[in-house]
């Protein structure tokens, strides 16, 4: 039985590619390279902050993501060769903020508080960017809580970070569904114990070691399906 649905944030929910339009318009013909090697970075230092000391206590390496996402946006500029004018760097900050919500993540998440169960967001962001963008994505009311990494200082894939969500919720390991995208986090929820949903938009194989998720779809709708 399910009694708690909890969804990674970036590239789950929210759109991380959303602000590749902005890249181009800032870099031309380098805005896709920009975005994709972006986000690779920017997940690299969260494993390299936990994995280089991934202490009780949390990492002495931390840094929160929204620093991450400014550092590894600064490294992809140099590694790209591109020079960014006065202001592009805070107006990609400011974009990032503000990610957009892939279509169907305001439905799901209304129609499963419509069933009666709880719903959490569980993410490597801070609480500060992970409240604007739930805010301006209007998803706010349809969330029991949103849940950062934060309050441990290990990014997800430390165990500590997926033990949060029994923290937060009277709820057993079995009684979570997590649902993501990223089939890293998708990995490592399964290991930590929760039933897992991998949002697969894109067709792509899943990871070649570990379980595989419990459930699989192409977009978050099917979630309601398992449901």
């Amino acid at each position: 039985m399910v009694k708690l649905v909890a969804f990674d944030a970036y590239g789950t929910l929210f759109d991380v590619y959303s602000m590749g339009q902005l890249a181009e318009h800032l870099f031309p013909s380098h805005g896709q390279a920009l975005a994709l090697m972006w986000r690779d970075r920017q997940i690299e230092y969260t494993r390299l902050v936990t994995m280089s000391d991934p202490d009780a206590g949390g990492s002495r390496h931390y840094l929160p993501f929204w620093e991450l996402t400014v550092r590894s946006l600064r490294y992809c500029c140099k590694r790209l060769g591109l020079a960014p004018g006065a202001g592009d760097e805070q107006r990609l900050m400011d974009q990032y903020a503000k990610l957009t919500g892939f279509p169907d993540s305001l439905d799901v998440l209304r129609s499963i508080k419509n069933k009666g169960l709880s719903t959490a967001i569980l993410s490597n962001g801070s609480r500060e960017m992970l409240s604007t963008v739930v805010n301006a994505n209007g998803l706010t009311p349809y969330l029991d809580q949103v849940v950062s990494v934060e309050d441990v200082r290990l990014f997800k894939t430390a165990p500590q970070a997926y033990a949060l969500l029994l923290s937060a919720f009277p709820v057993a390991k079995q009684e979570i569904l997590f649902v993501s995208s990223n089939a890293w986090d998708a990995l490592a929820a399964k290991w930590f114990g929760f039933q897992v949903f991998w949002v697969n938009r894109l067709g792509h194989p899943f990871e070649e070691i570990g379980e595989r998720p419990d459930y699989e779809g192409k977009s978050l709708s099917d979630v309601l399906a398992v449901l």
